[in-house]
This record gives C-alpha cells, structure tokens and sequence, in this order.
C-alpha cells in the first residue's frame, strides 16, 4: 500500500474535498509543485490553475482553484482558495466564451478599458480550460 497525506482543499464558500491522498500536483507563483507524503513544510501562493490529486489507490481527480494558498505540514496538505470546484463541474463553453470575451477587450481597447481586469479574466478562463483538460487525460 503507497503511502498517503491528509488533504484539505477550501473555497470562501465550502469544503470541496477532504481525503486521503499519495500526492497533490498544484500551480504555485514559481511554477507547478508536487507534494508526497513527507514533504517539507511549506506556504506558497497558488495562481489559477488546475489542481490533481492521486487518491489513495492511484486514481486521479482534478479541480480548478481561482488562486489562493497552499500549505504542507506534517501529513497535512490545505488548499485554501476563494474559489474552487470540481473540474467536471467547469462549463467548457463559458470558458471559451469568457476567454473570448478577454482577448477581443484587449484587442479593441476603449476609452473604459482596464486592462488588468482583461488580463485577469484571460488568465482566469485559460485556467479552467487547462483544469478541463487536465482532467481529461
């Protein structure tokens, strides 16, 4: 039997998931982390992204988290996030369509545009639409 870590994964609202799981591949402000059992304690800054997890047994799950936390003590890994969900519970459609959306506002930019919101919208539909096709692989 492989060994395992209690996860903790938190949005504003709920829990979303709590288990027991052999490792959480995340997307950190440097870069994406894999966490194992063992692992060094650790606080860094999640971006919007996919998170997967392998659960006790080998099977994967995937979510998307909109940013926020992750931290690692001993056997313990919490996700903390103002959003997250399943990523099967993501609307394809809505993705493309505020990714869409995004780029045309950044492309015709008016005397109202702002373009961190742009940007942030960008980044924030390709995240999910990474998410969605994460989790199907």
């Amino acid at each position: 039997m492989a060994m395992t870590m209690h996860c903790d994964i938190v949005s504003a609202e709920k829990s979303i998931f709590s288990g027991l799981v052999e490792m959480v591949v995340a997307s950190g402000s440097l870069g994406d982390l894999g966490i194992a059992p063992g692992h060094a304690p650790l606080l860094t800054a999640l971006i919007p992204g996919p998170v997967k997890l392998v659960l006790s047994g080998g099977k994967e799950e995937v979510f998307y988290v909109s940013g926020g936390f992750l931290e690692v003590q001993r056997g313990v890994v919490t996700l903390l996030a103002d959003t997250a969900l399943r990523a099967d519970d993501l609307d394809e459609a809505s993705a493309i369509t505020a990714m869409d959306d995004a780029e045309k506002a950044i492309a015709n930019r008016t005397a109202a545009f702002d373009y961190s919101i742009a940007a942030a919208q960008l980044a924030e539909a390709a995240a999910q639409l990474r998410a969605l096709r994460q989790m199907r692989k």
